[in-house]
């Protein structure tokens, strides 16, 4: 065995083998998705002896060439004074060495979107290449699993980061020899089996004990709930009107902020695709001069999908056009970058020797079109509004539903309204850096898709400059107002400089701003979703069954409030608790085994945490698979090769591999706690909600609605005056039941609200999941 160690100072790698203190064994420390630590001693006696530095490449092999750790010393040599020897005093040297991961720990995390709809794989690379780029060989970083959406913390540390993309997938990951490894846990396997000749029953230790959880509660994050819409009518003077229900609020979170200050653009944000060097940074603008001529092949694409969920507000930049350009500015792409695949983006064709700009939605250009004036600078902006703010259910995976048979994932289909704005300002008329922005584009595009690539630019040939680009998440409320006699446009909700004409203040109020308070008889409607937890609670029927005894109805409950990954709806609470009764209804098995490398088993040259272990043990009623969470390595014999290793394992049923959770300390509101299901009811007890909901006339007595939607064969619409007491039993507070698309319901007083669900005949009935809400504030 042999222990190296390079104090970087241009002597190359110093063998300290020799020098360690036998009398206390040098150890390594190996525990799941953290880095790896290693203490050892050396005694010191001579002149010639050179102490380890802080800093120092530590590496430590076996004689046949197996690495057993690589990293750096994280701190100076602990000197501990001995006495004097025949050449001088003698110093026993304590020194602590962390795996090589903790360069990247030395760096902080690049503030950047979130991954979406990423392999676990290809989120470790980023995070790798954004701290130290190059310097890390990636290779054996495996896909292993996909991840909904994972957010980089710029206050963690890389090692952090990377053990909760691994946990998310039921992976692993860990830094040796300069390489960065991440694999599905069990990839390596070996067995503690009583009948191997070389098994020590004197160094095993085994607990199993019937723990068995049957019925799972799990709380989520705040999620969106009802459908809501607030209907309201303008009197030429109010402009604060208040909303019937607390809106859902999403993250405020920049997903970019750019102001082109570099020489080149931040490759951790941008991929450019730029055969003729067309695409620069110069004077804190995008500069785009040329190009090929060809559709898609000039390109700056930004680094992360974009979800096409709530409301986001995309500013592509301030841009000047200084001669004829073809091409798209700003454009979603759900496939390749071609215009004719771009979902929604600002088309600029040439036009003599300026240029107009015009809307292109789904591949079609439509709409009015804006010539381009020399000196001129326009402010191009997309606003985009979906009922539906996750596209897709998060990931929860077990030891029974691994990464490629996970629970949860499905698709959330939504219609997605697109706004599509173009501000012209005239340097020479300051006025026109506030005038109201020109709409391209007012529409919904059904059934549009979850995530789209986002393509700033896609020039085939253009002469433009672009001042910034900026995007974020806004007020989820859609506004939308219509004169007398006239169609309805969005207001964009936001800040005054932003171009927004009204805000939410204060979570349940809509404030018009002064010049543009809502004119006489202006109908007002506000679109949102309400607010509330995400809470599920799901049983395993068989299990409480078999565990039913007398006065024991078999029932044992588990509370627990998802971390890692997140719960972000009632659906993701639902296959959260699926994945935890996976492993909950068996008996929780741990131990602790101890071998000399010797006899370490012969198809495997060591051990790391996350492999699998069959343990095999009929003298101690053990038989069970379980996987590696810690393994110590003691150098007891380094001359002859030899060391001692300890391995902790459990089975999932003692601790989840997949996810984190912790203890809740939320009190639910009980109406917010929905039926228990059993397992088999998950994804099946829900009809549809009722999304497109509106009040289509008013009058004095009565309210007409359409649903949206046509009513399904065997269901009809059930409205009640609040959200509660669903049911066909229960007639309190019910205001009727309709098998058709459009009815009539009475109005009681000025401000009213209705709530609606869809149910059907099954016994008992199922109902939708969240409810649509439809308020009333009209003079009578």
């Amino acid at each position: 065995m042999k222990l190296t160690i390079d104090n970087l100072q241009g002597s190359g790698p110093v063998d300290y083998t020799a020098l360690l203190d036998r009398t206390l064994d040098a150890e390594i420390e190996r525990k799941l998705n953290q880095p790896s630590m290693a203490q050892f001693t050396f005694v010191g006696d001579g002149a010639g002896f050179v102490p380890p530095v802080a800093g120092g490449r530590v590496v430590v092999t076996k004689e046949d060439g197996t690495l057993l750790f690589t990293g750096y010393l994280t701190q100076t040599p602990e000197a501990e004074y001995l006495g004097w020897g025949e050449q001088g005093g003698v110093y026993r040297y304590k020194l602590v060495a962390e795996s090589d991961e903790v360069l990247l720990d030395q760096k902080a995390p690049t503030n950047r979107a979130p991954f979406v709809v990423r392999t676990a794989g290809a989120a470790l690379k980023q995070v790798v290449e954004d701290l130290l780029p190059g310097m890390f060989d990636t290779s054996a970083v495996q896909d292993v699993g996909l991840l909904t959406s994972y957010r980089v913390d710029p206050q963690k540390k890389f090692s952090e980061i990377a053990g909760e993309i691994a946990q998310e997938v039921r992976g692993c990951y860990r830094a040796m020899k300069g390489e960065i490894l991440l694999s599905g846990i069990g990839g390596n396997s070996f067995a503690i089996d009583e009948g191997d000749r070389n098994f020590s029953p004197g160094e095993l230790a085994v607990l199993c004990r019937e723990d068995v959880r049957n019925d799972i509660t799990v709380i989520g994050e705040d999620e969106p709930q009802a459908y809501v819409r607030d209907f309201f009518v303008g009197d030429g003077l109010t402009q604060r009107f208040y909303l019937s229900q607390r809106p859902f609020s999403q993250s405020n979170s920049v997903l970019i902020d750019e102001e082109y200050r570099g020489s080149a653009l931040d490759e951790t944000r941008w991929a450019v695709k730029d055969p003729t060097s067309a695409v620069s940074v110069i004077a804190q603008t995008l500069q785009v001069q040329g190009g090929t001529g060809k559709d898609g092949d000039t390109s700056v694409s930004f680094a992360e999908q974009v979800e096409l969920g709530g409301a986001m507000e995309l500013q592509h930049g301030d841009v000047s056009i200084t001669g004829p350009c073809r091409g798209v500015i700003g454009g979603l792409y759900a496939g390749a970058i071609a215009a004719a695949g771009c979902f929604a983006g600002f088309q600029i064709t040439p036009s003599g020797s300026q240029s107009q700009i015009q809307a292109l939605i789904q591949g079609v250009a439509t709409g009015p079109v804006i010539a381009t004036t020399e000196g001129h600078r326009y402010v191009l902006t997309t606003y985009v509004y979906s009922r539906e703010v996750y596209r897709s259910g998060e990931v929860y995976r077990s030891s029974k539903h691994p990464a490629s048979e996970a629970w949860g994932g499905a698709t959330i289909p939504a219609d997605v309204r697109f706004v599509l704005t173009v501000q012209d300002v005239n340097p020479a008329s300051p006025e026109s850096m506030v005038s109201g922005a020109t709409v391209l584009y007012d529409g919904v595009v059904a059934n549009a898709p979850g995530f789209c690539s986002y393509i700033l630019v896609n020039a085939a040939s253009m002469q433009c400059s672009i001042a910034f680009t900026y995007a974020q998440h806004i007020s989820l409320s859609e506004v939308r107002t219509a004169l007398p006699g006239a169609s309805y446009v969005t207001q964009p909700v936001g800040s005054l400089s932003d171009g927004a004409r009204c805000v939410i203040v204060g979570s349940t109020t809509l404030d018009f701003y002064p010049q543009y308070v809502p004119p006489l008889n202006t109908l007002i409607v506000a679109s949102y979703r309400a607010y509330g937890r995400a809470v599920a609670e799901v049983m395993n029927a068989e299990s409480v069954r078999a565990l039913a005894l007398g006065v024991d109805d078999g029932i044992r409950g588990l509370v627990r409030t998802m971390a890692n990954p997140g719960a972000r709806t009632q659906a993701d609470c639902e296959n959260a608790a699926l994945a935890i009764l996976d492993d909950a209804t068996g008996p929780q098995c741990s131990g602790s085994y101890g071998l000399w490398s010797d006899f370490l088993p012969s198809n495997v040259a060591d051990i790391f945490p996350g492999d699998a272990v069959a343990v095999n043990v009929p003298s101690q009623e053990a038989a069970f698979d379980a996987v590696v969470r810690a393994v110590s390595i003691r150098l007891a014999d380094p001359a002859n090769d030899r060391s001692f290793y300890k391995i902790e394992f459990q089975n999932e049923s003692a601790g989840s591999l997949a996810f984190r959770d912790e203890r809740s300390r939320l009190n639910i509101p009980l109406q917010d706690i929905p039926l228990p299901l059993t397992t088999v009811q998950v994804g099946t007890s829900y009809l549809d909600s009722i999304t497109d909901a509106q009040i289509v006339q008013v009058s004095s007595t009565t309210v007409a609605v359409d649903i949206g939607m046509a009513v399904p064969s065997e269901c009809g619409v059930e409205v009640r005056m609040h959200d509660f007491g669903w049911g066909v039993s229960n007639n309190r507070n019910l205001l009727g039941r309709f098998n058709s698309q459009s009815f009539v319901l009475p109005r009681l007083a000025r401000t009213q609200t209705y709530w609606l669900r869809l149910y059907d005949q099954s016994s008992p009935p199922r109902y939708s999941r969240y409810a649509a809400a439809l308020h009333l504030d009209y003079p009578l």
